[in-house]
């Protein structure tokens, strides 16, 4: 995996998230995308990185098909402890 050579940016608060979660699953960016298509969000490889580098901002339904795609929570993503 290529690692970032900035910092992240200040843009949303999920994109580390769906990194960790992401990896965490063994799931490339491009089998993301693909499955971010089934739940109704179609976006670039760049805008995806983008959101994964927090230099993006991420709309409302963005955030509902990510958590989708992913199989968590959109509390989990945004970072809320489980109760």
């Amino acid at each position: 995996m290529k690692h970032r050579k900035e910092p992240p940016g200040d843009k949303n608060i999920i994109g580390t998230k769906v990194v960790a979660v992401r990896t965490a699953k063994g799931m490339k960016q491009k089998e993301f995308l693909a499955k971010l298509q089934t739940f109704g969000l179609d976006i670039s490889p760049t805008s995806l990185s983008r959101l994964e580098g927090q230099y993006r901002l991420v709309q409302d339904y963005e955030v509902v098909a990510v958590a989708k795609a992913l199989d968590v929570s959109v509390a989990e993503l945004l970072g809320e402890e489980a109760e």
